[in-house]
């Protein structure tokens, strides 16, 4: 099994496409049938150092993982995402 973390932070001004965002992100499950398991949320103790949002989502294996990443519909999200944010970092880990 597979943990896929990742971690973005965003523009000033873009809160409520943040929130879009977010949504959109969580209307994958269901429908890519790869994803175990997903979390998304919003930092609610934001500082100069902390990230704005946050993925925690699992995986049965690298290649399902790799199987998300490339499927229409998170390609779509993720792309919205990049217009926003400023900032992104990942980590997987198998558990």
């Amino acid at each position: 099994m597979i943990k896929h973390i990742v971690m973005w932070k965003f523009r000033e001004g873009e809160q409520e496409n943040m929130l879009i965002f977010r949504d959109r992100l969580l209307s994958l499950r269901g429908k890519i049938p790869e994803i175990r398991s997903m979390e998304v949320g919003i930092n609610i103790n934001p500082s100069d150092r902390s990230f704005d949002a946050v993925l925690v989502s699992e995986f049965d294996s690298l290649e399902a993982l790799r199987a998300y990443s490339e499927n229409p519909l998170h390609v779509e999200v993720s792309k919205f995402c990049k217009s926003i944010r400023t900032a992104s970092h990942s980590v997987d880990y198998e558990i």
